[in-house]
């Protein structure tokens, strides 16, 4: 797909004289005109998919031993590992505008929760590392397209009320991603079946959630509007090439490393406490924690980020939380572990926070739908190295000091970049 290809998810309009003003406006807000019950099942349909996007993630993390043994894996193996999310949510990411625009978001996110649930009951049967490789290939496919498109579906949906369901969806993620780290090894051990079964039984909400879906599947109602509306969204900018948009490239440096810091987190510091002399359930308990802290602030956070002009402040805190927490691993990570899980989980609300901003930089659904996809793929790409990295740091030197240096070097671009991409502006000035 052409990157100045119309990304418009509104129905095909009747044709119209085009409208007298050349300059871009925002586009009508059709969601907040939508029978109650569509909104309703957009909401539940939005909390079950949330939580699923990171279990397959998360669950793995404390588990991460048993499965190098059992798999055969080495470090570096392992680091990779670590990096395939960022990389199929890139690769499939770039996927998801077109899948939206032929297909409709709901369709897209209803497919995504079915891979999902594929990929986590296909992955306890893998015999060997290429194929337990692609088994979580299948479902973080399915993660990345309904990654891109939950700003999506909250700008149409809920185009009145962008901070607050945003606020509930980045809860129910993290609510998700910190149970699976919290019950992982607990749920392993209690059926008795080893780490296969444990890591398989994710696949369960998953399930549910496509059910839930299902409805909103034929659903454009959320994407109908008048023919006016669909002018006026072809003309609020979306033809330029937005590789041409400054803010744009900020925003997917700030996704990219603020998803480097989440991943390495995710993946390597429930390691990290092990080596320190923690049991595998108690260092599952504090990746819980550390997940767990997002909930209160990922409803908490969008809302007060949609209120403000620049989030660039917003910004700086969170990366002084990261620069303590990291600062803690590297120099006693015994000492007062769950000290360092409290404060990498304030840190890691970067993430609730950039999707509010992607929603807040265009002045259209279609805007946001492009800024979405460039952004979240390009930075998963740039999150790709960072986790393969740390993993080969830690063989290499024996121990995670290298490592986790790297990590508190890499918080002084992410908090540029962030205070770049909050600034009040939209990308269709830019184009």
């Amino acid at each position: 797909m052409r990157d100045d290809e119309s990304l418009t998810l509104d129905l095909p309009a009747t044709p119209q004289s085009a409208p007298s003003q050349a300059t871009p406006q925002p586009a009508p807000q059709p969601g907040a005109g939508l029978p109650r019950w569509v909104r309703a099942l957009a909401v539940a349909g939005l909390v079950l998919a949330a939580v699923n996007l990171r279990p397959a993630v998360t669950s793995l993390g404390p588990l991460m031993k048993e499965v190098r043994a059992g798999l055969g894996m080495n470090g570096a193996m392992a680091g990779l590992l670590t990096s395939v999310p960022a990389a199929c949510f890139a690769l499939f990411g770039f996927a998801a505008p077109r899948l939206a625009r032929r297909y409709g978001p709901g369709a897209v996110v209803c497919a995504g929760m079915a891979l999902i649930t594929g990929g986590l009951l296909l992955r306890p049967f893998a015999g060997g590392t290429p194929a337990f490789l692609a088994a979580s290939a299948l479902a973080l496919a399915g993660i990345a397209v309904s990654n891109v498109l939950m700003p999506v579906i909250v700008k149409r949906y809920f185009p009145d009320r962008m901070g607050a369901v945003t606020g509930v969806y980045s809860m129910a993620l993290s609510l998700g991603t910190a149970v699976a780290a919290a019950v992982s090894v607990p749920l392993t051990h209690a059926m008795g079946h080893g780490w296969r079964l444990g890591l398989g039984v994710w696949a369960v909400p998953a399930a549910l959630a496509a059910l839930v879906w299902l409805p909103l599947v034929r659903d454009r109602s959320a994407a109908a509007g008048t023919p006016r509306a669909a002018a006026t969204s072809a003309a609020g900018g979306e033809h330029g090439r937005i590789t041409r948009s400054r803010t744009a490239w900020m925003m997917a440096a700030f996704f990219g490393l603020q998803g480097t810091a989440a991943y390495v987190t995710m993946g390597w510091m429930p390691q990290i406490f092990r080596d320190a002399g923690n049991s595998a359930g108690q260092a599952g308990l504090l990746l819980a924690v550390t997940m767990v802290m997002g909930v209160p602030l990922s409803f908490v956070l969008p809302q007060v980020a949609a209120r403000m002009r620049s989030q660039g402040p917003i910004v700086v805190v969170l990366g002084a939380f990261q620069v303590a927490g990291f600062a803690g691993l590297w120099a006693a990570p015994a000492a007062a572990p769950w000290v360092w899980a409290l404060l990498l989980g304030v840190a890691n609300c970067a993430f609730p926070l950039v999707l509010t901003m992607i929603g807040m930089r265009s002045r259209t659904g279609a805007g946001v739908v492009r800024l979405s996809a460039f952004a979240q793929s390009t930075g998963y790409l740039i999150s790709i190295p960072g986790p393969i990295l740390v993993g080969a740091l830690n063989q290499s030197s024996g121990g995670w000091g290298l490592p986790i240096a790297l990590m508190l070097a890499l918080v002084v671009p992410q908090v540029l970049c962030g205070v770049l991409a909050g600034r009040n502006r939209y990308i269709e000035d830019e184009l």
